[in-house]
């Protein structure tokens, strides 16, 4: 059983006019934006290689938080990948005859909400656990990968703003309930095989 969602009821008219937008906008524009939309996330996955990196020069406590950033990402994406079949919301460009700078996902690849939007959203709000500075860069990614997804047509608005939150809630939940556990077990952990995870 389905919801069957038609997106375009929701925000089609903002998803037609960014992507009006798109088709007239300069070429070299539109490059960097499809190529950061298809590639980006691989941003967010060294944000959490220089999180970690840094963090073990900090301490066990530290470097233990950081390491929890990709296991939160992954959380993150698997509620969404849960939702995903149970709402079914077909691609706009499916839905709408649009042409899009993004080749449209095969059919029962559903639109709502965004896995990249949830990424990296997750990421970014994780992030902040291990460094605010780092963490206010990949927001600022974050929002970009957003809006790349309607810009190339593959998103409505709604997907990615959903996706978002399902991102940073599941990140904000997660890495509180991380500070929750017992002070003393990076000291423990550093002290097994995971050693040289957690200290540099």
């Amino acid at each position: 059983m389905n919801l069957a969602l038609t997106g375009s009821s929701v925000d089609g008219p903002l998803y037609r006019d960014v992507v009006d937008l798109a088709h007239r906008a300069p070429g070299w524009l539109d490059g960097v934006i499809a190529v950061w939309s298809a590639y980006g996330l691989a941003v967010f996955a060294l944000f959490m290689l220089v999180g970690w990196w840094r963090a073990r020069r900090e301490g066990s406590a530290a470097a233990l938080t950081a390491l929890a950033v990709p296991a939160v990402v992954v959380l993150a994406y698997a509620v969404t990948s849960v939702v995903k079949p149970l709402v079914a919301e077909d691609r706009p460009c499916r839905h709408l005859a649009f042409r899009t700078l993004e080749a449209c996902p095969a059919r029962g690849d559903w639109s709502f909400p965004s896995n990249h939007a949830t990424i990296a959203f997750a990421a970014a709000v994780a992030l902040f656990f291990v460094s605010r500075r780092l963490g206010v860069v990949a927001a600022v990614c974050a929002g970009a990968m957003g809006a790349s997804r309607v810009w190339v047509g593959v998103h409505y608005p709604h997907d990615v703003a959903v996706g978002a939150a399902v991102g940073a809630a599941v990140a904000f939940l997660a890495m509180t309930a991380l500070k929750r556990l017992p002070e003393d077990l990076p000291r423990r952990l550093s002290g097994t095989r995971l050693r040289p995870l957690l200290v540099s």
